[in-house]
């Protein structure tokens, strides 16, 4: 008997080890999920600052000088030249 008594011992210790060691699993589990959530928070609002307004303007004046070349080249007439100017001023 003593060997059964053994025996069912070591199950009730190694099964009260095994879900103490789940629980405290799950907490840190939680706690890295929820601190992980908030750094998550944390970063979303910094949002980079809109640095796209200089663009339009360069590539304007980029198509205009390709449109004064395209002119200055005979490819385009003077009428073609200046409807191709007045689209892209008024977009």
């Amino acid at each position: 008997m003593p060997l059964m008594r053994r025996m069912a011992r070591t199950a009730v210790v190694a099964g009260t080890a095994t879900a103490v060691a789940g629980g405290v699993s799950r907490r840190q589990s939680q706690r890295f999920q929820e601190k992980d959530a908030q750094a998550q928070a944390d970063a979303a609002p910094a949002a980079p600052a809109p640095e796209a307004a200089a663009a339009p303007q360069t590539d304007m004046v980029t198509q205009l000088k390709e449109l004064a070349e395209l002119k200055d080249q005979g490819i385009l007439t003077e009428e073609e030249f200046a409807a191709q100017k007045a689209k892209l001023l008024a977009a």
